[in-house]
């Protein structure tokens, strides 16, 4: 079984991002990735909304953040991860390849899929003109006929964006007429949008088209009847899957759609386990919000590490008994504390090895011992603890509980 510090599963820009932050780091890192490089983005034939980026593609921009990863040293291993073992403070990472690897950190940003509806034409023209995110691609039909397959949230409020750009958008929906599963709001807008029409009780059946698309076939699910429907473009917004299904029985907490909720520093409920991109619950799934997720992740990581190999070599393998005070460096009471203990300590010969933890910068310690106010003292012999003093300014009350 191979070792890393930090090892990234997914290879959107989420994650080559948290790539890039971890190998200029200096962290051995080792990014796992089961499709192409890039992910979704990598199948967007335009990207103008890039910072620095006035115009790019998918492809080049994710290969450019390879590239970057590459130049630090990062690893790439082309395979899938089937299972975790995240119940220690060493993550286990078991690939279909029959591959296992250990990390003292892992970044998860394997990202959600658009739910297919698996129709003939709908992956052969995706990136030609079969869509499914209005942010991404709308302005590429200014002026175009466009086809809307939902009713949804999503589905109508994407729908009226589209309508900007797009001469007319067309939305087909499964239901009676003037029945939308999206909200009252939305629903009484888009009814009285000049750009848009809807056609009820019908599904798409197919796409059409050679390299772009060019119709859609469209069914009538009461009367059986089908027919082609001329237009350049196919949004398709019938729900996004988080490919979070490996992380079943890893004790990750995620939401009834599999989406994995994060602190504001990427963490998830299992210390040394960060999420990052569209796997994680968020407002905004763009190419810009990942890479900051994966940056903050990252550097959150090589924080984490740090402190697990300081305390690990300061507390952890002490050969004497240790006094882990947690301080705040900000109040003068609990520096005057600070300086009674290490004046103590003096007196008892050193026969304790005090260490300072500013609660400020040590957050996951804190966490970990449970400590949420400063001043507080635990002594540990050979990492187990033995006690926590009562802590006071009585100098003599103190030293009678050493």
């Amino acid at each position: 079984m191979e070792n890393y510090d930090l090892i990234i599963i997914g290879g959107g820009p989420a994650g080559l991002t948290s790539a890039i932050y971890g190998g200029r780091a200096k962290l051995k890192t080792l990014l796992i990735n089961k499709g192409t490089i890039g992910g979704m983005v990598d199948t967007t034939r335009e990207i103008v909304n890039y910072p620095g980026y006035i115009e790019t593609t998918g492809p080049d921009l994710m290969k450019a953040f390879s590239d970057h990863a590459k130049s630090f040293g990062v690893e790439f291993l082309k395979d899938e991860v089937l299972s975790v073992d995240f119940s220690q403070e060493e993550k286990i990472i078991k690939t279909k390849k029959g591959k296992e690897f250990a990390a003292k950190v892992a970044i998860i940003g394997c990202g959600s899929q658009p739910r297919l509806l698996n129709i003939p034409g709908e992956t052969r023209l995706r990136g030609n003109g079969v869509a499914y995110c209005a942010t991404c691609d709308a302005e590429f039909f200014e002026g175009e006929d466009v086809v809307v397959v939902g009713s949804g949230d999503q589905a109508i409020e994407e729908g009226m964006f589209i309508a900007k750009f797009a001469k007319k958008v067309t939305v087909i929906v499964l239901h009676d007429e003037g029945v939308l599963d999206c909200n009252k709001v939305s629903a009484e807008r888009a009814a009285s949008h000049p750009k848009m029409n809807f056609i009820w009780n019908s599904t798409v059946a197919e796409v059409l088209g050679e390299e772009n698309v060019e119709a859609v076939k469209i069914k009538n699910i009461k009367t059986g009847e089908s027919y082609d429907y001329p237009c350049q473009g196919v949004f398709f917004f019938v729900g996004m899957v988080p490919s979070t299904g490996f992380l079943k029985d890893s004790g990750i907490t995620m939401d009834k759609r599999g989406y994995i909720p994060v602190s504001e520093l990427m963490e998830t409920n299992i210390e040394g386990v960060y999420a990052v991109g569209d796997n994680r619950v968020k407002y905004l799934r763009q190419v810009v919000t990942s890479a900051g997720d994966g940056a903050t992740a990252a550097v959150a990581a090589e924080r984490y590490i740090d402190e697990v190999n300081s305390f690990n070599a300061e507390v952890l393998q002490s050969d004497k008994k240790v006094l882990l005070l947690f301080f705040n460096a900000m109040v003068n009471e609990s520096l005057a504390f600070s300086t009674l203990l290490e004046e103590l300590n003096s007196e008892l010969g050193n026969e304790y090895k005090v260490v300072k933890v500013d609660l400020a910068t040590k957050k996951i310690l804190a966490q970990k011992y449970q400590i949420e106010a400063a001043p507080a003292v635990i002594v540990l012999d050979q990492g187990k603890e033995v006690k926590r003093l009562e802590c006071s300014m009585d100098k003599e009350s103190v030293k009678a509980q050493l």
